[in-house]
């Protein structure tokens, strides 16, 4: 192999490397718009964040009290630089570093900020600024440098997906070579910074503006025959949703530029619940769908036809209907919840993992799993009801779930009240290989086990997990001697929180 084409080999496989590790942390996040007319305080938007195991959020602001909020949960948050206040930022490396100072660095560890979205669809919005953009980034960057927070904190700004010409097919995709002098020095800078390009994917409304060329089902993810699956001529790959082809045709544009290892990340999607006479595709069931389609899609690891397997992590346009927004009705109602936490709709996710848990279809509970040796269950069973804090006083004798009488039994129900009172994350079912996730409920009797239930009005029914913080001196812990914990035990609880891995 010449030394040119090995060049290319080894810069081939570098692309995908890095790829590949920007894929294996991949997420479903939300965005939180604040444009309604009672908006929830900040307590109890991560309340709902919390109830809905939502672990990735990005703010269009920064604004201090939900900084605040969301301080010491684990939350990962991207902050953003209001567009009214791009064209300062980024004419001024001062006032670039303040701002990260007040917004950044006041908050952070504590919320733990992972990105910073400078400006908003600035090419397509505010084109006056554009050449200011990549000035912006820059000395917002430079400040988290100043800080040594570079490699923590990521810096990108979200582009209307409208600025890639001809996406179909996405080999022959572009950008709109009148905004070059601003795109190619973006992505090199995303390039020096091992930064993500963010893109705003709406097939709906790709949807609406072909005049139905676009079939609804491939623009809501559905599963198509083969004979309807789209073909690029030029690369033989085979399309079967519009979200695909949008993020391929991306990754095209960028390769036309010469940049083949820049990960997208999908700053902005989803799908109108209700709309005017004139959209009659913004429904309820069409919403749940695309959004459903679209976490199983991403959570799965699917990737696109063009990096298979190379999953996009995506913010879910939006957490609330925002009702003071302007514009057609579907404009309101792009929102998974009400102002008062109830859900629009009830997302089908069975099998997508955790995220979301408004997903009510099944119900999931943590057992003890069949032929795990009794001595590890007892050991888990007495950290639950110790050091986990499990209120376990209904095991006691004469209470709702002291018979059967058996290790198994006991074990099932501290570790599934464990795993609720975590919140169902990743890691939560485990205790040490002796548990397990499962649809069953091993609910009997008068013993009732903790589940995600949701009331009939579409409200989070009330889950009376136990306070994390109990020292109430007669719990079942102190009744059944749980004082001593084994060096073994220490050992497992360490594993477990160090192999948590939050959505």
């Amino acid at each position: 192999m010449d030394s040119p084409m090995a060049l290319s080999f080894l810069l081939f496989i570098f692309s995908l490397l890095s790829l590949q590790a920007f894929a294996e942390d991949v997420f479903v996040g939300v965005n939180i718009g604040t444009d309604l007319s009672v908006m929830p305080h900040p307590t109890q938007v991560v309340a709902l964040l919390k109830a809905q195991q939502i672990r990735h959020v990005r703010l269009y602001d920064a604004d201090g009290a939900m900084l605040i909020a969301l301080a010491n949960t684990g939350i990962q948050v991207m902050v953003s630089v209001p567009n009214e206040q791009l064209l300062g930022i980024g004419q001024s490396n001062s006032t670039a570093a303040n701002w990260v100072n007040h917004n950044v660095l006041a908050h952070y560890p504590a919320t733990n900020i992972t990105a910073i979205s400078v400006g908003s669809e600035v090419l397509t919005t505010l084109p006056n600024a554009a050449k200011i953009l990549v000035n912006a980034l820059k000395y917002i960057h430079s400040a988290l440098v100043a800080s040594n927070l570079d490699h923590q904190i990521k810096v990108s700004t979200p582009l209307s997906s409208s600025i890639i010409i001809d996406s179909f097919p996405p080999s022959q995709a572009f950008f709109n070579s009148s905004l070059d002098s601003v795109i190619v020095p973006l992505l090199g800078f995303l390039q020096s910074t091992n930064s993500f390009l963010m893109l705003n994917v709406y097939p709906y409304y790709d949807y609406m503006q072909s005049n139905r060329y676009i079939m609804l089902d491939y623009a809501l993810l559905k599963p198509l025959p083969s004979n309807k699956e789209a073909i690029d001529q030029n690369t033989l790959l085979s399309y079967t949703n519009a979200f695909d082809t949008i993020v391929d045709a991306a990754y095209f544009a960028m390769a036309l530029l010469n940049f083949s290892n820049i990960p997208i990340v999908v700053s902005e999607t989803g799908w109108p619940s209700k709309g005017g006479s004139n959209e009659p595709d913004a429904t309820l069931d069409n919403a749940n769908t695309y959004n459903s389609n679209l976490i199983r899609h991403v959570l799965n690891k699917t990737g696109t036809p063009k990096h298979p397997g190379i999953a996009v992590s995506t913010y879910i346009y939006e957490l609330y209907n925002e009702d003071m927004k302007s514009g057609p009705i579907s404009e309101k109602n792009w929102g998974l919840f009400d102002a008062n936490g109830r859900s629009i709709y009830i997302l089908h996710l069975t099998g997508s993992g955790l995220v979301l848990a408004n997903d009510t279809m099944n119900p999931t509970y943590c057992a003890a799993k069949d032929g795990a040796d009794r001595k590890m269950l007892q050991a888990a069973l007495d950290w639950a009801c110790g050091p986990g804090r499990v209120d376990c006083s209904a095991l006691l004798q004469g209470q709702p779930c002291y018979e059967p009488d058996n290790v198994m039994a006991h074990a099932t129900y501290a570790f599934n009240t464990y795993y609720h009172q975590m919140g169902k994350m990743s890691g939560s079912c485990n205790f040490n290989g002796v548990a397990a996730v499962t649809t069953t409920n091993p609910s009997h009797g008068s013993c009732s086990f903790i589940g995600s239930v949701v009331g009939r009005n579409g409200t989070l029914a009330n889950i009376t997990a136990p306070s994390m913080n109990s020292t109430n001196s007669d719990s079942s812990a102190n009744a059944y001697g749980y004082g001593a914990l084994s060096c073994a035990v220490m050992m497992m609880v360490g594993a477990l929180l160090g192999s948590s891995i939050w959505l």
